[in-house]
């Protein structure tokens, strides 16, 4: 009989406590410091208080707030909890490209190993950040919940995560160039205010600018020609909208989505601290399974093209 296995993604998956309960997923934490030089584990929990202040403070000092994986340590005491068990182990992690969490739960893979020599134990780099990841977590849990054994499941993951994309925007660039999380950025700096740069996802895990909106209105039209593009099965899907403080437009954005593709449903999730604090306030994005992303976002970014065009045209 095959092994039950633990899914266990580090927390910038910004994946909320419910849905931590209800798909059986245990986040690893991350760390954070504040400007007054204090140290938190990562969070995936506050009241709108807390997180209207945390993007207040944000702004005002960005420069102040730093982040930082788990340990190898951290990651080694998580999977001996259950390779002691003989609990089989899916690691994931965000982005190679952005962080060196990958590298730190190969080290406590390699360490397990040596110690539990039948421990079986996958990572799985996710090249990708935030609700992107989140999402693909889910994903794990229903293979999981199917009856896919940890290697199937493990495999299904490293076939199929350049299929989840990001179809947003945002307000603000700085953050996510300062922090090394956006490519593309250059032309898009000091645009004229009401412009919306879009993102996807590319091959590393970055975001890259494909294009950009002329105000909200535009914006929300040439989002969902986008998703129509490349979206597969949406009447299938659980789709994430992400937001950091752009709650009113997420809400909106959460009832076009609904009303022209039909998904099983459709959640709009806060960004918590870690990512937030690289990502900053003006994130609104949708997260969704999809069409392979091509090389270099080639056929992504002439699609977006060819849409700004017919949408002008009316």
């Amino acid at each position: 009989m095959e092994k039950k296995f633990v899914i266990l993604p580090d927390s910038t998956c910004d994946l909320p406590i419910q849905f931590q309960k209800d798909y059986d997923i245990e986040l690893i934490p991350g760390h954070y410091t504040t400007p007054d030089g204090k140290e938190h584990l990562s969070s995936q929990s506050w009241s709108e208080e807390e997180r209207d202040q945390f993007y207040k403070d944000l702004k005002k000092n960005p420069d102040g707030y730093k982040t930082s994986p788990p340990s190898s340590e951290e990651c080694y005491r998580v999977f001996e909890k259950y390779a002691k068990q003989g609990i089989g182990i899916l690691a994931m992690c965000i982005s190679s490209g952005i962080s060196g969490a990958h590298d730190f739960m190969l080290m406590a893979q390699k360490q397990i190993l040596e110690k539990y020599p039948n421990a079986e134990i996958y990572v799985v780099d996710s090249l990708r950040f935030g609700p992107g990841f989140g999402l693909m977590t889910l994903y794990a849990s229903e293979l999981r919940k199917q009856g896919k054994t940890l290697k199937e499941t493990a495999e299904w993951l490293e076939e199929n995560k350049n299929r989840f994309h990001q179809s947003g925007w945002m307000d603000d660039l700085y953050f996510v160039a300062k922090k090394g999380r956006l490519t593309n950025a250059k032309a898009f700096f000091g645009s004229l205010v009401g412009i919306k740069p879009v993102g996807e996802f590319d091959y590393n895990g970055l975001t890259t600018v494909v294009g950009k909106g002329k105000g909200e209105k535009e914006t929300y039209q040439l989002l969902l020609e986008y998703i129509a593009r490349h979206i597969e099965k949406p009447e299938e899907q659980i789709i994430f909208i992400a937001t950091s403080n752009r709650h009113k437009q997420a809400y909106v954005f959460k009832e076009m989505i609904e009303n022209r593709f039909h998904p099983k449903a459709v959640y709009v999730n806060d960004v918590f601290n870690i990512c937030g604090i690289n990502i900053g306030p003006g994130l609104m994005a949708a997260y969704y399974y999809g069409k392979p992303i091509s090389k270099g976002l080639v056929e992504e970014t002439a699609a977006f093209n060819e849409i700004v065009e017919q949408v002008r045209k009316k």
